[in-house]
Formats: structure tokens, C-alpha cells, sequence
């Protein structure tokens, strides 16, 4: 039996072997990611030469505008629900919602989120123009960033510029770009945006300008900490907004002031509330699998 059993040990060189096919196939992967960025970097810098950084439209003349996010299913990275939402202006009632049950196949790698999400949008705003057109929004808001971004081509850039729309990028997160750091936002903020619709610019060591955070609430002294004193500007979180494409920073700001009711601008959190809802109501959809455009919804809300 031993000698049965020596013989069908592992020959020496297999731990070797093992340990050089592992290294052979992360190397396959890091060169697989390493191609598929630098295709990435290529196509963006290709698609930013379209960008239009003016007004293709009258921020006070619009009277539709859209919102869309992608929230994911929860203890997910790739299984998400991509979604439309068109609210009408002044009122901001929400006039169409369109949600699609989707699956992210691309790699997240920072600084190209719109490769991953992209697609799914404009294939939304596509199937709105050809089935109610009359619904169309004039300007997009995009719950990412526009050039507030390192390569100044952020996700509503890329919406905007692939779909043919007036986009503005309304981020919650900074990217720190040409010196501009959280710390020096917050102070520029506290400073110089005492009431809802106040706003800064965000200038880069550089001189240009990247964006402007803007305040979206109004002081409240029973949020305030204690020694804070009653003004109720110690407590609260500007969104950032930036051009998206297709309409410059002071008509982005604009506009952006017009959807504000909470302190995310109404057509991006009620894409971000409903996609939820839906994401909650449909859990059991397909016996839990999630496939590309498996499940999806289409209402709209007006004739």
C-alpha cells in the first residue's frame, strides 16, 4: 500500500508548475486590463473632441428634464437597474419612468465609470425618442460628474456627447483634481454659500475651472452641532455640479436650482428612489437570475 501510495504522490516539478501557470494567467489578466484601459483612454479622448461646453439650449426655457441613475441590488458590483426619469418643470411632477433590469460586464476601473453604465442609458433616452418623443427632455441630469473628472470627460460627458443631449454631471463625491481637495472644498463652501442656491466655483491650481458646488438646503440650527452657533451653516453637503455637454457651468447651475426640492436635485433622486422600488418589487423576477434587459417597466404618466 505504501508503495501504492508513492506512487501516486505529486511528482516534484507540479508545486513549480502550478506556481508558474498562476503567474502566467494574472499576467494574462493585467494585460487584458492593461489593453482594455488604454482602449478606453483612446475612446474618450476621441468622443471629448466632440464635447460641447456652450449652450445648445435655454436652461430657462426648459420644461422636461431628465434624470437617470443605476442603482444596484444589494451585495452586487455587476447585477443593477438602469433608469430614466422625466419630470416636468416648474412642477416637478415625474411624467415617464422607464426602468431595465441589466448586468455590468465591463470592469470598474476609476476614471471610466461610463464604460460600465453608458450603454444602458442611452439605449433608454434611445426607446423614449422613438416611442414618445413629446416626452424627450430637453437637458439630462446625471447622477455622476461631467468634466469635474481626471480625464475632464465624466459620465454625464459621455451621455451626453453619445446620445446627442444636453447633459449636467450632479456628483456627490469630489474627484481631487488640479489641488482640489475635500478640505478646501468644505471651507470654500462654508464660506461662501450661506443659503440654498448659493454657489462656488471650483477653481484648480491651474486656473481652470472644474465645476461649482452648490447649496441646496437651507441652514437648519436643529441640525447644527452643539457650539456651532444658530445659523446652521456648520452641517450640510453641497452637490457638485459641472458641465455634462451641451450647456455651460452658469446654465448647468441654473437649471440645477430650478429641480431643487431636497438636497439631490429632483429628477436624479426620484430615478435613485424609484429604481430602488423597483429593484425591491421585482427581487423575485426570473427566479432571482438577473439577465441583460430581462425584466423592465414603462410608464408614462401623461399623455
Amino acid at each position: 500500500m505504501r508503495a501504492l501510495l508513492a506512487r501516486m504522490r505529486a511528482p516534484s516539478w507540479l508545486p513549480l508548475a502550478a506556481g508558474a501557470a498562476a503567474v502566467l494567467i494574472a499576467t494574462a489578466v493585467y494585460s487584458r486590463r492593461r489593453a482594455t484601459l488604454c482602449l478606453w483612454w483612446i475612446q474618450q479622448r476621441r468622443l471629448r473632441r466632440r464635447l460641447i461646453e456652450t449652450d445648445l439650449v435655454d436652461a430657462g426655457a426648459v420644461s422636461l428634464v431628465g434624470g437617470v441613475d443605476v442603482s444596484f441590488i444589494k451585495g452586487s458590483e455587476t447585477d443593477a437597474c438602469a433608469a430614466l426619469v422625466v419630470c416636468s418643470l416648474p412642477s416637478l411632477e415625474v411624467v415617464y419612468e422607464r426602468y431595465e433590469r441589466v448586468v455590468l460586464k465591463a470592469p470598474y476601473i476609476p476614471g471610466y465609470l461610463a464604460f460600465r453604465e453608458v450603454d444602458f442609458l442611452v439605449s433608454l433616452l434611445a426607446e423614449l425618442q422613438a416611442s414618445q418623443p413629446q416626452l424627450f427632455p430637453h437637458v439630462v441630469l446625471v447622477d455622476g460628474n461631467g468634466i469635474l473628472h481626471p480625464n475632464r470627460f465624466g459620465l454625464a460627458c459621455h451621455l451626453g456627447v453619445l446620445a446627442g443631449v444636453a447633459t449636467v454631471g450632479v456628483g456627490k463625491t469630489l474627484h481631487c483634481v488640479d489641488g482640489l481637495t475635500r478640505e478646501g472644498v468644505q471651507r470654500l463652501t462654508q464660506a461662501g454659500c450661506a443659503r440654498a442656491g448659493d454657489s462656488a466655483e471650483l477653481v484648480g491650481d491651474s486656473g481652470a475651472v472644474w465645476g461649482a458646488a452648490l447649496r441646496t438646503t437651507d441652514p437648519d440650527p436643529r441640525r447644527a452641532p452643539k457650539g456651532a452657533g444658530t445659523d446652521g451653516n456648520a452641517l450640510f453637503k453641497p452637490v457638485l455640479v459641472s458641465i455634462g455637454h451641451g450647456l455651460s457651468l452658469a446654465s448647468a447651475l441654473k437649471l440645477v436650482r430650478r429641480c431643487i426640492k431636497h438636497r439631490i436635485p429632483e429628477p436624479v433622486r426620484q430615478a435613485d428612489l424609484r429604481s430602488r422600488e423597483w429593484l425591491r418589487s421585482h427581487s423575485g423576477a426570473a427566479g432571482g437570475a438577473v439577465r441583460l434587459g430581462a425584466a423592465c417597466s414603462e410608464i408614462a404618466l401623461t399623455e
